[in-house]
């Protein structure tokens, strides 16, 4: 094997762990999400009177949720 095939090589494996890492990295937002979700709507349930703040509150936690998921992203680019 070649000195470019080795390094071909090892490019795509390269590839591969950060397409793995950034999925295992997207797993701690989505489960994030689930639980805003899941007790912002038992919050409902219980006091329903509070749902503009519960609701405010749930969209915030989402947000940052979501931003680490974009940051996750962001990091598997920048350092490829």
């Amino acid at each position: 094997m070649s000195a470019l095939q080795t390094l071909a090589a090892a490019d795509t494996v390269s590839g591969n762990v950060n397409a793995v890492g950034y999925g295992l990295a997207a797993i701690g937002p989505g489960i994030g999400v689930g639980i805003i979700f899941g007790n912002g709507t038992q919050a409902l349930a219980r006091q329903p009177e509070a749902a503009g703040l519960i609701r405010t509150n749930q969209i915030m936690g989402f947000a940052f949720c979501e931003a680490l998921a974009l940051i996750g992203i962001v990091m598997g680019f920048v350092f490829k």
